[in-house]
């Protein structure tokens, strides 16, 4: 497909940035070719340099759950830019920010903001060694929480599509301290606690892993993780980053209260199975750098300037990232649009399915809400060795005749692609015809 515009784009780019992009996995590696260049996002549609409309199913990664360039976002974002970019002093979007996230999130008692996912995660993991004094963690293969030091061992996402689980320029001595783990192998985080009691700080995970393709958590895992910390005396630190505000209005802890584990308004710090400290981005920032993490206040309250755990940043709490953020939490919860986005998922969850029965290709669709994967194995998918016996060639041939049929999925086999409201209609429709017309044609 000519795309002569974006192509000499990234000609210029590859002479200025590392791989002409800013973040590994937009530059086609693992799916081969070049990657387009967009100019312009609405709705559910991409407009590429070359003046390509494509229907995206990678939403920036995630954030864009109202869709591209929301009418209500982009006033929130305007009415904000009236008074200033940046203030260096406290604005009182951080305090109705955080009063949406303490609402949502029951678990969460206090909460900072900070400026994205991995500085969220790589604080909570900070915090967390502060207060138990501990120094090790738990994290399991093929969960991404950031390229900071800590957690980029056998990590997902770009790294995992690249190649490169573990990083160059990670200290030894930092990886030693990582315990990396098989997702739903509760013997396995119970043998790690036997074989070094009293060090382990916190486990960290992504309840439903997203970025080495969508994983599901086996029933009772989660619940066994949260009594295994208890019992430990480590703490449990959800990454909800992706799944904040995506499945459910309380993440996937509110998916849990709404599945009986516990009722919504108990789903707390005095439930069993609340996680200590939660990691946000994406949403929360309606489509602008954003990340945050809270907790239980005695946990949150050792960060400074109350406590010795140091954690700062010069925009966190942007009002610009704040303004689009509540935005995008209020249309939430007026919408509640996690029904509908469900149904979405779901009819492309069976389109897909249905699409490599009839051609006869053993494939593997996991989906939950406006999250979906498609992994091209007989294997079921538990965890990230299950994943890698994905045919990942397979799968970017059929990534390419979606792109040329005009859809857009994430350019990789090991990430997961995302719905919005926006998708409703006309353009998820031609979406399923354009899938299985893929999949027919492998």
């Amino acid at each position: 497909m000519a795309s002569p515009v974006s192509d000499q784009l990234f000609a210029r780019a590859l002479q200025l940035m590392p791989g002409g992009v800013n973040s590994p996995v937009r530059a086609f590696r693992s799916v081969g070719g070049a990657p387009f260049f967009t100019r312009r996002a609405q709705g559910a549609t991409l407009t590429t340099a070359d003046g390509r409309e494509l229907i995206d199913f990678v939403c920036t990664w995630g954030p864009a759950i109202h869709g591209h360039n929301h009418p209500r976002i982009r006033a929130a974002i305007a009415a904000a830019l009236e008074n200033g970019t940046s203030f260096g002093t406290p604005n009182p979007s951080e305090v109705a920010m955080a009063e949406l996230i303490v609402k949502f999130v029951p678990s969460i008692e206090k909460v900072r903001m900070c400026n994205s996912g991995t500085e969220a995660t790589m604080s909570a993991i900070r915090l967390a060694r502060g207060f138990t004094r501990r120094d090790r963690i738990i994290k399991f293969a093929g969960c991404y929480h950031g390229h900071s030091d800590s957690l980029l061992v056998k990590a997902g996402s770009g790294a995992l599509t690249h190649g490169h689980p573990d990083s160059a320029g990670v200290p030894a001595a930092f990886a030693e301290l990582t315990l990396v783990l098989p997702f739903n192998d509760v013997p396995a985080i119970d043998a790690a606690f036997i074989a070094h009691p009293g060090e382990i700080a916190a486990i960290i995970l992504e309840p439903y892993p997203a970025n080495v393709g969508l994983i599901l958590p086996e029933p009772g895992f989660l619940a066994q993780v949260r009594r295994l910390c208890t019992e430990n005396g480590a703490l449990l630190i959800y990454d909800e980053v992706m799944t904040g505000f995506r499945l459910h209005r309380g993440g996937v802890q509110g998916l849990l209260a709404e599945a009986g584990h516990a009722t919504a308004a108990d789903f707390a710090i005095r439930d069993p199975l609340a996680p200590d400290l939660t990691c946000l981005g994406k949403i929360i920032g309606g489509g602008l750098p954003v990340g945050a993490f809270g907790g239980r206040a005695d946990i949150m309250d050792q960060l400074a300037p109350l406590g010795p755990v140091y954690q700062a940043g010069t925009l966190s709490g942007n009002p610009l990232a704040m303004a689009a953020g509540i935005a995008a939490l209020e249309l939430l919860d007026e919408e509640n649009p996690y029904p509908r986005l469900d149904a979405m998922g779901r009819r492309l969850r069976d389109t897909l399915a249905a699409a490599c029965r009839a051609k006869g290709l053993p494939a593997q669709v996991p989906q939950t809400g406006s999250m979906f994967s498609l992994f091209f194995t007989p294997t079921p998918v538990r965890d990230y060795a299950t994943a890698l016996t994905a045919d990942a060639k397979l799968f970017a041939r059929f990534f390419h005749a979606c792109l040329a049929g005009g859809v857009y999925l994430p350019p990789s086999a090991y990430e997961t692609a995302f719905l919005s409201t926006a998708h409703e209609g006309a353009a998820i429709d031609r979406a399923c015809e354009t899938m299985t017309k893929a999949i027919a044609g492998l």
